[in-house]
């Protein structure tokens, strides 16, 4: 599978924030596609091909940890990168036990996220197989 026709999906309510991670994923040949809420990520057709989903934690409305838990229930086997500039070491283990390869405090490097995305991408290769 080529790195284009894998979506990574950017869900945050900082607009900058999902500009810049976009244009980041975008400049190292990866197809992304941002989303300002949860609520828009869900209704979006694109769920359905998201290979790597970089999430905020806290988001008006539906947060990241409910969005987690709702595609658990929903049977969508997405690997989760998490980020967040509020959440604290109870906030990362619950996401990290829930299944979420990586837990990263804003600001981040561009490498660890993208160590991150690599990461979950083949995970995500491997339960296609």
């Amino acid at each position: 599978m080529s790195k284009k026709k894998e979506l990574i999906a950017v869900v945050d309510d900082d607009q900058s924030l999902v500009e810049a991670t976009v244009t980041l994923m975008e400049s190292v040949g990866f197809n992304a596609e941002g989303f300002f809420s949860a609520e828009d990520f869900l209704s979006s057709p694109r769920l359905r091909c998201t290979a790597c989903l970089i999430l905020d934690v806290r988001m008006p409305r539906m947060g990241g940890l409910e969005l987690q838990r709702l595609l658990a229930v929903r049977n969508h086997h997405i690997p989760i990168i998490f980020i967040t500039a509020n959440g604290g070491e109870d906030v990362s283990a619950k996401t990290l036990a829930a299944g979420a390869i990586e837990f990263l405090h804003k600001p981040f490097s561009q490498e660890s996220l993208l160590r991150a995305v690599r990461s979950a991408l083949a995970i995500s290769r491997e339960d296609l197989q």
